[in-house]
């Protein structure tokens, strides 16, 4: 079989092994996106009309809530559709769209993480200098260093992933066009070609989790020396909150991508790229949302 068979398009199997329950997750859906454009449209509206919300904080967070914005609007209507009705099937041009978009913001995400990171890494470990590192012209462009490596990202994985040769039935076992969906689905030898998804996969999953941990290494440090008890339960509070949704996000991620053929993938795959794709969306501006201007934090944290 060649790869011209995929011009024909593809079938989106979802939850048809539950006709029962589609109904249900379908009004689900409806209710859970309402829910994260209100939340995430709200963040971006405040930190813009709000002055004492122009921080690098928030900047970073409207980023997010952005960023959970367009993948949901990229995700959803096809989920919704597949919910629906009989009809699951999803064009070729489609489907290249919706992987290629869905791998940018992905990894953008994932760039947008490690800039949150390193956003309370200044804070904490160099509050004296906070506002002269992270002044709006240097977190515009950690933002657009994101955005560019998830367009690597997308540039780099998407031909590869459509270089494997596929079955005939062209029957794709989840909801979205998504990478491990079509490892699945490849028929003959390979290997090469999953070698190349795998290890694309752990650099844009592995790099920004291990760039993660390090910045906040050096936090646990500064608190360590906090001499304020308030200013460490504010900024320990804060940075768990962070580090919850980036466990989260990962964690269900790299279940999904790490060995798509495992049991645990075949499995439960859809159950998890359910979660991520909408749960943890709904979840970020619940979590991540601060409780406490940063410009009181800073404060607090210059004792360090």
């Amino acid at each position: 079989m060649t790869n011209n068979s995929f011009q024909v398009g593809f079938i989106l199997l979802g939850f048809t092994e539950w006709p029962h329950l589609e109904m249900v997750l379908f009004w689900t859906v409806i209710i859970v996106y309402t829910m994260i454009i209100l939340s995430n449209s709200t963040i971006i509206l405040l930190s813009r009309v709000d002055p004492r919300l122009y921080t690098p904080m928030y900047f970073f967070l409207s980023n997010l809530s952005f960023l959970d914005l367009c993948f949901t609007a990229t995700a959803v209507p096809q989920m919704l559709s597949n919910l629906w009705g009989p009809d699951k099937s999803i064009t070729y041009t489609g489907c290249v769209i919706q992987l290629s978009v869905l791998l940018c913001l992905g990894a953008t995400e994932g760039g947008v993480w490690v800039v949150m990171a390193f956003d309370w890494y200044v804070a904490i470990c160099q509050p004296l200098c906070y506002t002269i590192i992270m002044h709006h012209r240097f977190c515009w462009k950690l933002v657009i260093i994101g955005w560019m490596s998830g367009l690597m990202e997308s540039v780099i994985q998407s031909p590869i992933t459509f270089q494997l040769p596929v079955c005939t039935h062209h029957h794709l076992d989840n909801f979205l066009c998504e990478g491990p969906a079509f490892l699945r689905l490849a028929c003959g030898e390979t290997s090469a070609i999953e070698w190349q998804i795998t290890i694309s996969a752990y650099l844009f999953t592995i790099m920004p989790v291990g760039m993660i941990l390090t910045s906040y290494s050096y936090i646990a440090r500064a608190l360590g020396k906090l001499q304020s008890e308030e200013g460490r339960k504010k900024a320990i509070a804060t940075c768990s909150s962070h580090l919850t949704v980036v466990f989260m996000f990962y964690g269900t991620v790299a279940i999904v991508y790490a060995d798509p053929k495992s049991h645990f993938a075949l499995n439960y795959g859809k159950a998890l790229t359910f979660f991520y794709t909408l749960v943890t969306r709904l979840l970020n501006p619940v979590i991540l949302h601060p409780k406490e201007q940063r410009s009181e934090g800073c404060s607090l944290l210059s004792c360090v």
